[in-house]
């Protein structure tokens, strides 16, 4: 697959797909993540961010994204975040759809658009991110990429194995599965209610 071709796929299923929000209530924070789409080493590739080992969320995997600031929208909020945190700059004619917004224990309600990007130019991660890597469709869809760990009390933590020591859980990995599913292998998952490791809520 090239990334034309993800664009063109993406764009179809996207369209069919009835996204779900979180309601407006008290208390609930919004972000938005881009997952983005590009071609890396001749091969369409998602990138995945490492965050620094300070700040809020230290080292954990995350995709590019942030809060959503005043009277932004969603859209225009991630993609301001893409912009600042690895320096690609992207339109909002070339959002191609969102998913579900996912309920994070951490009180944000996150909002993942999707791009796809022909010619990104170098990436210039900011101070907020320790590293960016780029995660291959066809790992992505692996059959053994998500793998799932039964705990005591009869719930299932994703444990999202996308390489060597990168094992990415719920949200970033949830989010991640429902692009997978939905988007690459054209299945409706809804992920909203996935466990969360404890170190997450925060």
């Amino acid at each position: 697959m090239s990334v034309r071709n993800f664009r063109d796929l993406a764009a179809v299923r996207l369209r069919d797909f009835s996204f779900r929000t979180v309601p407006e209530t008290p208390g609930v924070r919004r972000a938005t993540v881009v997952l983005c789409v590009l071609e890396h080493d001749g091969k369409p590739c998602v990138i995945v961010i490492k965050r620094a080992y300070r700040g809020r969320n230290a080292g954990q995997w995350a995709i590019p994204g942030g809060r959503v600031d005043g009277d932004e929208t969603a859209v225009a909020a991630g993609l301001r975040e893409l912009r600042e945190e690895i320096g690609l700059t992207v339109s909002q004619d070339e959002v191609l759809g969102r998913l579900d917004d996912f309920p994070a224990a951490s009180g944000f309600a996150i909002t993942p658009i999707v791009v796809a990007l022909d010619d990104p130019g170098m990436l210039t991660p900011n101070h907020e991110v320790h590293a960016v890597h780029y995660v291959a469709l066809d790992r992505l869809t692996a059959e053994d990429t998500p793998h799932w760990v039964e705990g005591h009390d009869g719930t299932r933590l994703l444990q999202l194995r996308l390489g060597d020591a990168m094992t990415i859980h719920a949200p970033t990995g949830a989010i991640l599965l429902q692009f997978r599913d939905v988007v690459l292998l054209g299945r409706e998952t809804r992920v909203a209610d996935l466990q969360q490791p404890d170190w997450t809520h925060r």
